[in-house]
């Protein structure tokens, strides 16, 4: 059940390479198999154009990795994957087959590919995103660690397994990959329930913050209800870091029961067990409003009518941002400081899941002392 982890594109040969070698058309690759166009990189590399168009239409292996000249960190390469990679160099046998081949797409073996790559073990140095998509080997992950089994409905064997709370929390924070679309969680009529795509979120939210911010402009000065809306932006950064660490991963504390094991799968394990799970990543507008309602009536209760529908709005406005974050860290591209971000979450799921509780920013993982650093130690796996 294993995904490959390289891509469908066209085939280029050595010396169709060479050809794109000016300002305007500049190629090069990496590894003697990947092909970037990084003509539109040019003015943007750190080093200025020179170093790259030097070897424009060549390889650039030993290049990148010439410390003296410039060293680039593993989030370099993930960028040329990402935005710049057109197609695979041709070997000699493959440029014989290319005329035969009228698309000259096909599906390229990379060599030094990891197909054992195990999403399982938590690593001090996050995976590239290429290993992200390789789905894992249902099978042999079951009879490996004798958790959960991916060919069928999760929940029903997280209310019905015999294993205690140590093996349990282990074992659900050590992500794996379903592949394409999302592991049955049910296995009946309930199944859509469980999945939420992005754009629900702004969909069913954002006219509930404009109705409230819209009350409060009417009722009171501009000026204020900007600034409490900030309030309540801000408020939910610490409502969010709070949550995540205290509700979110409440882990050494869940009673020894499966039923509360069943709890804290459907509220955030299935999450860190299926993390690049697309449906899975923002919370569906009907849990939301259970955990929200008692924020609602603290807020309305504490606060003067129309401070409290700015600061609610900015508190839920905080929330939509906080959910769409969290579904663009884990599946799209993302400028430089979206990149750092990123990473930062997804160590939260292949390092360390005791740390780094921020998902907007790390801002008070700093204040309360669980910020994920570079020199973080990875989590402990018990269990095989």
């Amino acid at each position: 059940m294993s995904v490959d982890q390289s891509k469908t594109l066209q085939l280029f040969s050595r010396k169709q390479v060479s050809e794109h070698n000016t300002a305007d058309n500049c190629w090069v690759t990496v590894s003697h198999r990947k092909i970037y166009d990084v003509s539109r990189f040019l003015n943007e590399h750190p080093g200025g154009p020179k170093y790259i168009l030097d070897h424009a239409g060549e390889d650039i292996t030993e290049v990148l990795k010439n410390k003296t000249i410039h060293e680039h960190s593993e989030s370099a390469y993930e960028i040329l994957d990402e935005d710049y990679l057109v197609g695979y160099l041709a070997t000699e046998d493959e440029e014989k087959k290319l005329l035969s081949n009228p698309s000259h797409k096909v599906e390229v073996k990379l060599a030094g590919a990891d197909e054992t790559f195990d999403s399982t073990t938590f690593v001090s140095d996050l995976p590239t995103e290429d290993k992200l998509s390789i789905a894992t080997d249902y099978n042999k992950d079951f009879k490996r660690h004798h958790f959960l089994d991916l060919n069928k409905a999760l929940l029903p064997q997280v209310l019905f397994g015999n294993y205690t709370r140590d093996f349990y929390i282990d074992q659900i924070h050590r992500p794996r990959h379903y592949g394409k679309g999302s592991a049955p969680l049910f296995g009946n009529f309930l199944e859509p329930l469980s999945k939420t795509a992005w754009y629900v979120i702004p969909i069913v939210w954002l006219p509930v913050v404009l109705y409230n911010v819209a009350v409060a402009f009417k009722h009171m000065n501009p000026v204020f209800t900007v600034f409490f809306f900030c309030v309540g932006v801000i408020v939910w950064t610490l409502i969010e870091y709070g949550l995540h660490r205290f509700l979110f991963h409440l882990d050494d504390w869940i009673p020894e029961h499966n039923i509360f094991f069943a709890l804290h799968f459907l509220l955030h394990g299935v999450h860190h067990y299926l993390p690049m799970d697309r449906y899975r990543l923002v919370m569906p507008p009907s849990l939301f409003v259970i955990l929200c309602a008692p924020f609602y009536k603290l807020v309305f209760r504490l606060l003067p009518l129309y401070v409290a529908y700015a600061g609610f709005a900015g508190g839920l406005f905080g929330y939509v941002c906080y959910d769409l974050t969290h579904y663009f860290l884990h599946h799209s591209k993302l400028p430089p400081y979206m990149r750092r971000l990123k990473k930062y979450h997804l160590e939260h799921h292949y390092k360390n899941y005791q740390l780094g509780f921020g998902v907007t920013s790390w801002f008070w993982d700093k204040v309360f002392g669980t910020y994920l650093a570079p020199n973080s130690p990875v989590s402990q796996m018990k269990y095989e």
